[in-house]
């Protein structure tokens, strides 16, 4: 039988009582699946229940065949080793033991003599050269993606389980993961914003408040078919507007007519002629008249209102979150940083950097580059501050920020609302929350704690304080921007740096990202030196 995921009903709520799907029937079949939707939607977490990691508030998820999962090695025991890794550290030990004369009889047929060849196999195509006995710790965070992905395919499941398999790795790693899936012939489930890689996709699934939608082919055909769809709402969405405003309209004349009916009613009773008792028969038919018309017309305008919402809704699942900021003031031909023969490290005559030296003049937009562990994350350290060279001199000559991938500058105990005050204190209530709800953090949205928020939504947050205040910093330095934002939110924050007019220097493998935001000089870091720009 064919490799299948179905998901029968299912539910699933936060411990907070927040749902986040519902109902929800769907199937994956054995085909490259990208799986996009918001920060929040709920990507991850449906993965963790298909792996049965988590379980369905209600409902349930039917897998035949097997399933493999990417794991994310952020935070490893000192102990692990790329053996613990494969889960093959017991076939090692006894593979050592045949091949020292001591294993039994017993032993001998359990022994796995091309044990040490698929693992080297393995790890080679992952770009590794490495002992089955080195600890995970001694690894970078590239490194250890690569290592995961060998070990899940080293597990040949049927269903790939992907949870954003290209952050934290260089060109070279985003190329290999690329390759291993164009060659993948089991079902894959690939949770991802690289747009590079979604482009080859069977399929692309979308997780939104209205449920989950299926759309054939790569990126550039999901892009296409949601463009549309997006076209068709904001018609629907003036359509039951107009009809709004048209109920609204006809109610009131309708109040207004049956208000002037009743009025001459009354007058031509105030004259006399008419009979009490059918005086008070006409009052009573008039009060009821009125009762019935006034239930009609709330009947009608509450439908209208409720097609309105409905439309409205749509379209905020649709549209993108808009980003427009204010000028920075950053002068042209603005000295902005100088590297002055740095040569800098973590520990003493172990230089990681040589002999660095940059100047960035104005609204320069500058990428650094290199492979993992080239030493980029410890020139940010540098320029920033938070590492001292071992040699020479960093100056930052204007106001700057800096995001690394934790977002270190937001108090994880406070809410978006009270970090975005405290970084912008001069401003008041309403740009508070007019600046929040530009990066889609709007009414109590922007009172949620930053510790309860995922990834994503965490970048969000501080893209929002940090560009959203109303002198924005005159540089910006950004770690690897793109690994946790949406695609929805990525596409913004891209078109609000095309119009911030300040200086920029990111760390970044998107391609993609990099050309939509016009960097124009490239500075590539190999052992620590520069490699051109």
């Amino acid at each position: 039988m064919p490799a299948s995921i179905t998901l029968s009903a299912l539910s699933f709520a936060l411990p907070d009582g927040r749902v986040l799907f519902s109902d929800l029937d769907f199937s994956f079949n054995q085909e490259r699946t990208g799986l996009v939707g918001r920060n929040g939607a709920g990507k991850t977490t449906l993965l963790k229940l298909i792996s049965g990691e988590y379980l369905p508030s209600a409902g349930r998820v039917s897998v035949t065949g097997t399933l493999g999962s990417l794991r994310q090695l952020q935070a490893v025991p000192d102990d692990m080793t790329l053996a613990d890794l494969f889960g093959v550290r017991r076939a090692l030990a006894l593979l050592r033991k045949a091949e020292a004369g001591e294993a039994s009889a017993a032993d001998f047929a359990d022994v796995d003599w091309t044990l040490e060849a698929r693992l080297a196999e393995s790890l080679g195509r992952a770009g590794l050269e490495a002992e089955a006995a080195t600890p995970l710790v001694c690894l970078s965070g590239g490194q250890r993606t690569r290592a995961a992905l060998a070990a899940l395919v080293f597990q040949s499941p049927d269903f790939l389980l992907l949870d954003e398999p290209t952050n934290n790795l260089d060109r070279e790693g985003r190329d290999l993961v690329a390759r291993l899936l164009a060659g993948w012939r089991g079902g894959a489930l690939v949770v991802s914003h690289d747009r590079e890689l979604l482009e080859q996709m069977d399929a692309i699934v979308e997780l939104t408040t209205l449920g989950a939608a299926r759309y054939g082919g790569g990126w550039s055909a999901f892009e296409a078919r949601k463009a549309l769809e997006l076209d068709a709402a904001r018609h629907d969405l003036a359509e039951a507007e107009r009809q709004l405003e048209t109920t609204r309209e006809k109610t009131q004349l309708a109040a207004e007519k049956k208000a002037r009916k009743d009025s001459a009613g009354k007058r031509k009773a105030a004259r006399g002629g008419a009979p009490r008792l059918l005086i008070g028969a006409m009052k009573r038919r008039a009060e009821v008249s009125s009762g019935e018309i006034q239930k009609l017309s709330e009947r009608q305008i509450t439908e209208a209102e409720a097609d309105a919402a409905a439309a409205r809704q749509k379209i905020e699942v649709l549209e993108t979150m808009a980003v427009r900021l204010p000028s920075c003031r950053l002068p042209p031909g603005r000295m902005v940083l100088t590297l002055s023969g740095v040569s800098a490290g973590y520990v003493p005559d172990q230089a990681i950097l040589h002999d660095l030296s940059l100047e960035v003049r104005g609204a320069e937009r500058i990428a650094l580059a290199g492979a993992n562990g080239s030493g980029k994350s410890t020139l940010l350290n540098v320029i920033t501050g938070a590492l001292t060279p071992f040699e020479g001199e960093a100056r930052v000559h204007v106001p700057f920020v800096m995001l690394d991938q934790e977002v270190s500058l937001l108090d994880p105990a406070e809410t978006i609302l009270g970090n975005f005050r405290r970084l912008n204190p001069q401003a008041d209530e309403n740009g508070c929350r007019a600046a929040l709800a530009r990066f889609r953090f709007r009414a109590d949205a922007a009172l949620q704690p930053v510790a309860t928020l995922s990834g994503g939504e965490r970048l969000r947050a501080g893209l929002a304080c940090v560009l959203g205040g109303a002198l924005p910093p005159q540089l910006l330095i950004l770690d690897e921007p793109t690994n946790h934002l949406d695609i929805a939110s990525l596409e913004a924050v891209e078109a609000g740096l095309v119009a911030y007019d300040g200086a920029v220097i990111v760390v970044s493998h998107d391609e993609a990202f990099l050309a939509r935001i016009g960097i124009a000089r490239r500075l590539e870091l190999r052992s620590g030196r520069w490699t051109g720009s």
